[in-house]
């Protein structure tokens, strides 16, 4: 537009121009008719030339993209300004945001394997113990985490907001016949989700909830995680049910993150027990759950937190790395554990502390192989005369082997052992007591191709053989879908339901699944 006011300036100037020549004046009928057509056709020309040239300029004009909106800047960086790299990361003032996140749904098959079992009171477990198929949703989740610059601050403000995604079922409470939750876990920030303030020199400091260290320092270890046959199991699982005592998230908790030290690494967290009562039966300050999952009463039991509740607990790891080595330990504790429903009657010295230790090593050899191994000490500190019930004493190990069989396609082995307890509350088809028959094997069997960086698809098996007294399930770890020791009899003694009692665990049972699985990554 500044280009067309100075070319029509210029024709204005002419055309003043012209008026001082004469031709817009009464000096014109004075002059000679030669002299008026010499006069005229030097205008024109000069006319067409700016003519010429203002047709130039507009077709320049046009051919020209069109200016962006000037962004909102800070220290020379554009805001949400896409940042160079595969992952989905925008600049921010003094900072960024990334978008992540993880698909994975399967088809599976599985069988709880206590079909023609039967109890000392001639009763056999209810509903359908063989195979059923299901689609599953596991580990799926998006979340959002960012970083802001504090200026002249000797550190950056961390954030992190995650959730679960249930792809393939309606999200809301947990339920089944045997546990009740109130978590929606399709929630906003049901998963790892925390503010901190971090430094690359001295480490982060984070508050919020996460996934405790001694549940990350052996993930490496785990290529099942979230299929099948997940080494969660039986590796922090204290009980053999769904639940993963020691391989869990925390919530209400604080924790620091150290910088890599030359390979070295530590991290530790406190959760505070938030719980008013001496022995923890109440659910804790500000959650819906009681301290290790699910709502009072859940499962027939008493109504308050007497099934694994806990006060405050303790994690810690420390590793190291070089190439192809990753060797780590770890431990946690939860204060003052309330197993008084293992009872028929309250006994306060089943309030009780509960630990676990670990040591945990892997090695990639340049041929492709990894192998992974975890030995693991798991203790509950109850007087000797309980130990009749004690199930939470006991150790385990791990061994995985993977291979790498070419540039996107691998193979994976793993087995879980759990030794025999000190003693066992009992199940339907068990009488409980002291030193019971119940360590237990799990044998899983995997393959996975990658398509590229962010697709993947894999097949896998799994079975878990418990011995007669044991009833360590199959797909604790994160699966939608599990499959566990229980029939399928409802918490309900009304009298109108037909399946209507106490859910009955059956141990000793051997339960199996096959599933193939499609996984996206970003």
């Amino acid at each position: 537009m500044n280009m067309k006011r100075t070319a029509v300036a210029r024709v204005c100037a002419l055309v003043v121009g012209a008026s001082s020549l004469g031709l817009c004046s009464g000096a014109s009928a004075q002059s000679s008719n030669e002299e008026m057509k010499h006069q005229i056709d030097l205008l024109q020309k000069q006319i067409e030339m700016l003519k010429t040239r203002l047709d130039k300029l507009s077709e320049q004009q046009n051919a020209a993209p069109s200016a962006p909106a000037t962004p909102v800047a800070s220290g020379g960086r554009d805001f949400l300004e896409r940042a160079p790299g595969d992952g989905i990361t925008f600049k921010t003032r003094g900072g960024e945001v990334s978008v992540y996140g993880n698909l994975d749904l399967s088809l599976d098959t599985s069988t709880k394997g206590i079909s023609g079992m039967m109890a000392a009171d001639g009763s056999t477990p209810v509903g359908n113990g063989g195979w059923m198929s299901a689609v599953s949703t596991n580990l799926s989740y998006v979340g959002l985490r960012g970083s802001q610059s504090l200026g002249s601050y000797p550190a950056n403000f961390v954030w992190q907001l995650e959730t679960q995604i249930d792809v393939s079922a309606t999200s809301g409470t947990s339920a089944s016949n045997s546990n009740t939750s109130s978590v929606v876990k399709g929630g906003l920030t049901s998963r790892n989700s925390f503010i901190g303030l971090g430094s690359p020199d001295w480490g982060t400091i984070k508050i919020g909830k996460t996934d405790a260290p001694y549940k990350t320092s052996t993930a490496s270890m785990n290529p099942f995680s979230g299929m099948l046959g997940d080494y969660s199991v039986i590796m922090g699982n204290s009980g053999g049910d769904n639940r993963v005592e020691f391989g869990t998230r925390l919530d209400h908790a604080i924790w620091y993150e150290s910088p890599n030290w030359n390979g070295f690494s530590f991290n530790a967290l406190v959760a505070p027990g938030q719980n008013r009562a001496t022995d923890n039966s109440n659910l804790a300050g500000g959650e819906g759950d009681c301290a290790g999952g699910n709502v009072p009463g859940s499962g027939g039991l008493p109504v308050a937190c007497n099934d694994g509740a806990y006060g405050t607990a303790y994690s810690v790891s420390a590793g190291y790395r070089s190439g192809g080595l990753y060797v780590t330990g770890a431990y946690e504790l939860h204060r003052q554990v309330n197993r008084t429903s293992d009872l028929g009657t309250y006994d306060a010295n089943d309030i009780a502390d509960e630990r676990a230790a670990k040591i945990g090593a892997q090695y990639r050899f340049a041929t492709g192989t990894t192998v992974s191994a975890i030995y693991e000490n798991l203790k509950r500190s109850v007087p000797g005369y309980l130990d009749i019930q004690n199930e939470r004493t006991r150790t385990g190990t791990w061994l995985a082997v993977s291979q790498d069989l070419n540039a996107n396609d691998s193979l994976h082995f793993g087995w879980a052992h759990a030794k025999a307890t000190p003693g066992d509350p009992g199940a339907h088809n068990t009488s409980g007591g002291a030193n019971p028959d119940n360590a237990a094997n799990m044998f899983t069997l995997a393959w996975k191709h990658r398509v590229d960086k962010n697709y993947s698809y894999y097949a896998n098996y799994a079975i878990t053989a418990n011995h007669r007294d044991a009833h360590y399930d199959l797909g604790a770890g994160g699966r939608a879908v599990t499959t566990d020791c229980h029939d399928a009899s409802n918490p309900d003694t009304s009298g109108f339901d037909p399946n209507g009692n106490a859910p009955k665990c059956w141990a000793g049972s051997r339960l199996q699944g096959a599933s193939v699985g499609l996984k996206y990554v970003f």
